[in-house]
Formats: structure tokens, C-alpha cells, sequence
């Protein structure tokens, strides 16, 4: 897969993210894809991910702006950093209470590329971060 190929693919991912897509999201996978939550551990296939995106939309509404994205040589590599904007909206178990807290936050994610899609998903930001902006409010 070329470097811009690989670069419109990762914006049909963001773009569908945005615009609360899930199947979207999901179309832009591999069937075996790897997503690596943040903090915690590692889930394997589009029916792990469909799922953790439905209890994601339930818990925050969440967009992304200030997006870059990055593509390694080959284009079986990227990665996109951005501002995560959300709302905290029904508490999240282990998490502080929700209501309606609003949260900005500098993240990114890490991909791999396999034939075409997304066969891994790895997301980092700082939990403390975001823990500490919806407790204030």
C-alpha cells in the first residue's frame, strides 16, 4: 500500500470516528485487527472492537481536531496525533462520577497496515490527565 493510500485510509478512520461511524470505523479493519486499549490490554477482532465503540458512544462523545498524520516509508506503518474534545457522559466503572464533564486532552494513535486496512489499533493519552479534568467538574 502506498504512503498517500495508507494516508486516506487513516482520514476515512478519523473521519468516521468524528462523525460517530462505528461501522465506518469497523470498515476500515481488518477482521483479526489488534486494538491495544489505552492503559490496559489487548483485544483481537472487529467484534471486541464494535463493542468497546458501543460502550465508548454510551460513556463520552468524543471528536478529534488538530489532527496529523504520520506514514512510515512502505506505508504499512502510521500514526495520528491530535486533541481529543469530549463529554463525559454516564460514569464509566472505576472512573469519577459523569455529568456532562467536558475534557480536552492531546493524544494519539499507532496503526499497522495489512492489505489494505488496519490490523492494528493502539491509543495513548494520559488517563491522570483526563481523570483530573472531570473530577474538577
Amino acid at each position: 500500500m502506498s504512503e498517500a493510500d495508507t494516508n486516506a485510509l487513516i482520514e476515512r478512520y478519523i473521519a468516521a470516528f468524528n462523525a460517530g461511524d462505528s461501522e465506518g470505523m469497523l470498515a476500515c479493519l481488518t477482521e483479526d485487527v489488534a486494538h491495544d486499549l489505552n492503559e490496559g490490554g489487548r483485544e483481537i477482532g472487529k467484534d471486541k472492537f464494535r463493542w468497546f465503540n458501543g460502550m465508548m458512544s454510551k460513556h463520552y462523545h468524543e471528536t478529534l481536531a488538530d489532527v496529523v498524520i504520520m506514514v512510515g516509508q512502505g506505508g504499512t506503518r502510521a500514526a495520528a496525533e491530535f486533541t481529543v474534545h469530549g463529554k463525559y457522559l454516564a460514569t464509566a466503572e472505576g472512573l469519577p462520577e459523569a455529568n456532562g464533564q467536558r475534557y480536552t486532552l492531546p493524544a494519539g494513535i499507532f496503526f499497522d497496515i495489512d492489505d489494505g486496512k488496519i490490523s492494528r489499533v493502539t491509543t495513548y493519552y494520559n488517563l491522570a490527565e483526563w481523570t483530573a479534568q472531570v473530577s474538577k467538574g
